[in-house]
């Protein structure tokens, strides 16, 4: 990977100087990258929010009442982790946050919730069908609100951050649902 972004800016570099517009990666150095380190600060406190309040419900009992109300759901997704508490509330951690649009948080818990099910993997060299579903279903992810998108929107002026709601979990669902049913078929077929 690294030898890939040190190509794609040596390119970069050698067709600015082609070009003869050097002037082109100063303005990028310095005022685009102060940019993206604005965006960053500015999407930090949805991040902390969002991620105590997710260790405030981890902490707390409502995982775990969670837990057995999705337990239907949670056994035909995952039936190998299925029994594996600690492995199905990581799970639960991820797509809660994911739920809302915040995949910054939800990738440490992303993390923990494939360690835990890497220690009831049999086949360490190999992911297991759970952790395949996992993993299909962390990309697709369904979102109900998009945070971070409509914190974007609304810090770049949009008059009406919040209306592409719909559209979103419309277009994430769709994509899940075929994700999760093409992981289930390549499940039964061994694949």
């Amino acid at each position: 990977m690294k030898k890939l972004w040190f190509g794609l800016i040596f390119l970069g570099l050698l067709f600015s100087f082609i070009n003869k517009s050097p002037v082109t990666i100063t303005n990028i150095l310095f005022f685009d990258m102060g940019k993206s380190v604005e965006l960053i600060i500015s999407l930090i406190p949805i991040m902390a929010f969002w991620t105590g309040l997710m260790r405030i419900v981890e902490k707390t009992n409502i995982l775990s009442k969670l837990s057995l109300m999705l337990k239907p759901m949670v056994g035909y997704l995952f039936k190998e982790v299925q029994h594996d508490a600690k492995a199905v509330n990581a799970i639960l951690m991820t797509l809660a946050a994911n739920l809302f649009g915040i995949g910054n948080s939800a990738t440490a818990f992303g993390i923990n919730a494939m360690h835990e099910m890497q220690k009831s993997n049999l086949r360490k060299n190999t992911a297991s069908n759970a952790m395949c579903m996992f993993l299909i279903i962390n990309v697709s992810s369904i979102q109900l609100i998009p945070l971070n998108v409509i914190k974007l929107r609304a810090d770049s002026g949009s008059a009406n951050p919040s209306e592409i709601m719909i559209p979103t979990l419309i277009a994430t669902a769709f994509s899940t649902i075929v994700a999760v049913i093409f992981a289930k078929y390549c499940e039964r077929k061994k694949i």
